[in-house]
């Protein structure tokens, strides 16, 4: 008998508990949403609304059939990436179902346009395509690491993307925002998209260029300072940052790009210096456009003192809305307390517009509370840390580096959204990912996690076994 080597490998041995691990989670995700849905539907008529089998079946669809061909086309991939963001997807549904059916949204969508058209029907629309997006990402981007091949082709992209708001005729102002463009009857938010295509050229470039950045010149104040010339690309983004910020009046996404570079900046090179001078240009930048920009001094006022703002704000401007929607945003987590009103009960939708989408956290906070924002944050917590795990699995530089600039950006949407809704920081104007309204969002972070989960099949895929040396062979013990 010959001795035989066994070649299983650790990846491959836990393959069955990871699907059955996924397919409960995933059960468990539609469940809680569909169980929202019915609460929602007794707390607002008294008894079971009329589309919950419809919603429930249609979510189970969705998740159905994205756990399948995850099984097939990335099944090493991170189990608890897709049933998050299955959950926050589906509770987003039911929170904008539920302002749908307020009857001062009714009247005022009518008053205003003289008809009614609900959001979550088009929201489900959405999220459909997104899983679409998600599924399509999985079957076509076989191998991560082609992405790096596009490097600077990703930095046009992301520029075109940025620019395309401004161009006369297909940018839409939006509450002094110029960050949407219009498509005939729809209306696409570039911005979701260049934060994935950016962070591919952020990526491509500092692994590249990570051996030069880390490089210091000299010592100042405990801190190892770059070198002079190295300091280009950080000013170059720090500039395109403020660029958006005054053309375009959108702090959110300001913050999230020169964010995420800095991020990624750090764990290409590992100098502390540069998230101390990534912190204070961005800080010296915001303070300087925030007290010349119109828009953003608005929401800075809004921020600072909302209740006193509005006696002081000048009839007809920007400013007396935004102070109106932050005074009624913290009364809503007020009135919410530790456990919150109960779904359906609550009165959010006093916020006005984007109600469901920029504010919908506001929701959150009044109709589950303290212990459900807390829920929330967890759950986005939880989508940040398996990134952050997916990017230290990664056999490659370029893996590693998109996987930290993608959760990085995640993470830096998830804080600047709710830390201005909840006071912390002004407001920006981004959608809180997969809960709120917006299908250009949920399209693209639904992208986002489809290139997590292919850098985490990648990075857990077990490695071929090394092939048998002829010596080997040939000294092979064979007994009878």
């Amino acid at each position: 008998m010959s001795v035989v080597t066994n070649t299983t490998t650790i990846g491959a041995i836990d393959l069955p508990s990871r699907r059955n691990t996924e397919l409960a989670l995933l059960g468990f995700a539609v469940a809680i949403p569909v169980f929202a849905y019915l609460n929602v539907g007794l707390a607002l008529d008294g008894e079971v609304p009329a589309g919950m089998l419809g919603y429930g079946l249609g979510l189970g669809l969705l998740a159905g059939i994205a756990h399948l061909l995850v099984r097939r086309f990335a099944k090493y991939a991170d189990p608890i990436l897709l049933p998050l963001a299955t959950l926050l997807n589906g509770l987003g549904l039911v929170l904008i179902w539920r302002l749908d059916q307020s009857p001062r949204v009714i009247a005022k969508s009518m008053a205003q346009f003289g008809s009614y058209s609900p959001d979550a029907p088009k929201q489900l629309m959405y999220s459909a395509i997104g899983v679409a997006l998600f599924l399509l990402v999985l079957i076509f981007l076989k191998d991560h690491r082609v992405l790096q091949r596009y490097t600077y082709i990703s930095m046009v992209a992301a520029v075109i993307l940025l620019l395309l708001p401004l161009v006369p005729g297909l940018g839409s102002d939006v509450f002094g925002a110029q960050i949407w463009i219009k498509v005939g009857p729809f209306s696409i938010q570039p911005g979701e998209f260049a934060k994935i295509v950016i962070a591919v050229f952020f990526s491509g470039y500092l692994m590249v260029k990570r051996d030069a950045l880390a490089l210091a010149s000299r010592r100042f104040m405990g801190l190892y300072l770059p070198r002079g010339r190295d300091l280009g690309p950080i000013l170059t983004i720090w500039a395109v940052s403020l660029l958006i910020l005054v053309f375009e009046n959108d702090l959110g996404t300001s913050l999230l790009f020169f964010g995420m570079f800095v991020i990624m900046l750090y764990v290409a090179t590992e100098r502390t210096s540069w998230i101390i001078m990534g912190l204070l240009m961005a800080v010296g930048g915001a303070v300087v456009v925030g007290s010349t920009a119109s828009h953003v001094k608005s929401r800075v006022a809004a921020w600072l003192d909302p209740f006193g703002c509005l006696e002081t704000a000048p009839e007809g401007s920007n400013m007396i809305q935004a102070c109106d929607q932050m005074t009624q945003v913290l009364m809503s987590f007020g009135s919410g307390g530790t456990l919150g009103a109960g779904l359906g009960q609550g009165n959010s939708d006093l916020v006005g517009f984007a109600a469901n989408s920029d504010f919908i956290f506001a929701t959150v906070g009044e109709e589950l509370g303290l212990a459900g924002v807390m829920a929330f944050l967890l759950m986005y917590g939880l989508i940040v840390e398996r990134g952050i795990r997916t990017a230290l699995a990664a056999r490659d530089p370029f893996g590693k580096l998109l996987a930290t600039g993608l959760s990085g950006a995640f993470a830096l949407q998830v804080f600047v959204v709710a830390g201005g809704v909840m006071g912390l920081i002004p407001l920006t104007g981004m959608t809180m990912p997969f809960l709120a309204y917006g299908g250009s969002s949920v399209i693209a972070n639904w992208a986002l996690i489809a290139i997590l989960l292919r850098i985490s099949d990648t990075a857990r895929r077990p490695a071929p076994a090394p092939a048998p040396s002829p010596d080997a062979e040939m000294t092979q013990v064979v007994r009878p």
